[in-house]
């Protein structure tokens, strides 16, 4: 899953794949501002076709919660 959420931010939104790790903050170490937050949020409901609601998108700060969200959507 975390090779999935990489190749998305880097395809996406241009991330330089050398700074994304699981630790790596989205806004802070990534750079990614609030319109891509939302767009990156809106690829993964689509790539991964989960539903992802505000309160959840707030509690997504870095990439392994990403990653950790996404699996814990894939196993229920």
């Amino acid at each position: 899953m975390f090779d999935r959420v990489k190749n998305l931010l880097v395809e996406e939104l241009s991330v330089n794949p050398d700074d994304i790790t699981l630790d790596a903050e989205l806004v802070n170490d990534l750079g990614i501002n609030s319109i891509e937050l939302a767009d990156l949020m809106y690829l993964c409901e689509e790539k991964f076709e989960v539903e992802i609601s505000d309160d959840d998108t707030h509690k997504l700060v870095t990439v392994g919660d990403i990653v950790e969200f996404l699996n814990a959507k894939a196993d229920a």
